[in-house]
């Protein structure tokens, strides 16, 4: 008889999994890492643009995290502690590149991982949509994403974690390890930087100045 894949974990269940993975069940780390794997790799997508080192350094947060699992107590929540961890982890990799810039085929592709949920709103036809409105869609997307990239790198990591992965405050504080003050002041300028970026193609479109 086969076995059963593992079952996604329960909502708030992530302290149990913990304490079952420390005290020697393997089987609920799996389910940790099936609850958060696509989010750990999106994340790690917006700091690091070579799609082909995204599974690598995904890989090696969770080997981190299960390492460390005996550390966690529970004062924050698991994600948290985990999304630290992987921004660490990016961060470590995002060094050694610099150090050792090997750029691969896809780090060369313009537009990254077509399937990223996180790249831009997805484009489709409609019966009140034009070919004009499509294209200027899909150009506010691209300047969008041209913003995020341009940003320097803790601004984008707390307005991903912020807009697109939907972190409170707090908690984007305790990934990031700074005062909440830091993190809204953050979040600011990569608004600011995002929207002056976009402004002139809205004004184009519409006519209007804002």
């Amino acid at each position: 008889m086969t076995a059963s894949p593992p079952q996604p974990a329960p909502p708030n269940g992530d302290l149990q999994l913990v304490e079952r993975t420390v005290a020697g069940d393997q089987r609920a780390f799996e389910l940790l890492v099936l609850k958060y794997q696509r989010r750990i790799e999106r994340l790690i997508g917006r700091m690091v643009r070579d799609v082909d080192l995204v599974p690598d350094i995904a890989q090696e947060t969770f080997i981190r995290a299960y390492r460390a699992l005996h550390q966690f107590r529970g004062e924050a929540q698991f994600y948290t502690w985990l999304y630290r961890i992987a921004v660490n982890t990016a961060k470590k990799a995002l060094l050694e590149m610099k150090r050792n810039p090997v750029l691969t085929e896809s780090a060369l592709r313009s537009g990254g991982d077509e399937d990223d949920e996180t790249s831009g709103p997805g484009i489709e036809l409609t019966s009140d949509e034009t070919p004009e409105t499509v294209l200027a869609a899909q150009e506010i997307a691209a300047a969008v994403n041209a913003a995020m990239e341009a940003l320097p790198e803790e601004l984008r990591i707390a307005v991903t974690l912020r807009e697109i992965e939907g972190l409170s405050y707090e908690d984007i504080a305790s990934t990031m390890g700074c005062p909440i003050g830091t993190v809204r002041s953050r979040i600011f300028r990569a608004r600011e930087a995002i929207s002056q970026r976009v402004k002139p193609l809205l004004e184009r479109q519409t006519g209007k100045r804002w």
